[in-house]
């Protein structure tokens, strides 16, 4: 029997101390040093869905799950976070458990294996950010989650601020093409070193979101149209 294995395009120099296979997927929950902060986790492994259509209101979503209204706007309920894009796309995130099927509804496509997706949190995780983006995580006018789309080390990326703690703590998510994976690490991790940015597991990065947003209920309304 051929058994399927999917691998991530990132890849850390940190010892694994503790995995699981999931959907195929080999994934980190633990690397035996990790620090105290600020953390880089690797989380390409989880589903993300692209949906575009003329009028994304039709789709019926599970009460609380349903796409935001305004271009810039998220949703984050139960794990699952729904970002608003543009006036005709929007991408959902299953950053917790595993997906359900990829609905039967043209519209849909499944991207995870096209994207890498990292998130970047805690002491100083904020500060590291701004060394390789000028995009503002800090806007007063937003509430958090909300999306950013811009340059981030010059690759172009969807980054949703998460948290933005005291100073400069705080967290983010990103994801951008495959194909700048490598790149992308050994950027961040660079840009890190002064603060004693480490790679980190899952675990890590489900205990941030659980602290973060303890009820998993939390949306986004502020904003203007795109």
């Amino acid at each position: 029997m051929t058994r399927i294995e999917r691998r991530s395009p990132v890849q850390f120099k940190g010892r694994i101390k503790k995995w699981e296979v999931r959907d195929n997927w080999t994934v980190a929950l633990a690397y035996e040093d990790e620090g105290q902060g600020p953390f880089l986790v690797d989380l390409s492994h989880i589903t993300r869905w692209d949906l575009q259509d003329k009028s994304l209101s039709r789709f019926n979503q599970p009460p609380g799950k349903e796409v935001p209204e305004l271009p810039g706007s998220c949703r984050l309920q139960d794990g699952v976070l729904v970002t608003r894009m543009n006036r005709t796309q929007a991408v959902i995130w299953h950053l917790l458990s595993g997906a359900p099927d990829l609905p039967a509804e043209s519209g849909y496509t499944d991207v995870s294996d096209a994207t890498i997706c990292l998130a970047l949190f805690g002491p100083n995780a904020l500060a590291v950010a701004e060394k390789l983006c000028a995009l503002d995580f800090l806007d007063p006018g937003k509430q958090v989650p909300f999306l950013l789309q811009g340059p981030f080390s010059h690759v172009p990326c969807q980054l949703v601020l998460m948290e933005r703690g005291r100073g400069f703590d705080g967290g983010l998510l990103l994801t951008c093409s495959r194909g700048y994976a490598e790149s992308m690490v050994h950027a961040i991790l660079g840009a890190g070193a002064e603060f004693g940015l480490k790679p980190a597991g899952k675990e890590r990065f489900t205990d941030w979101l659980g602290t973060a947003f303890p009820a998993q209920d939390t949306s986004s309304r502020k904003g203007k149209p795109a």
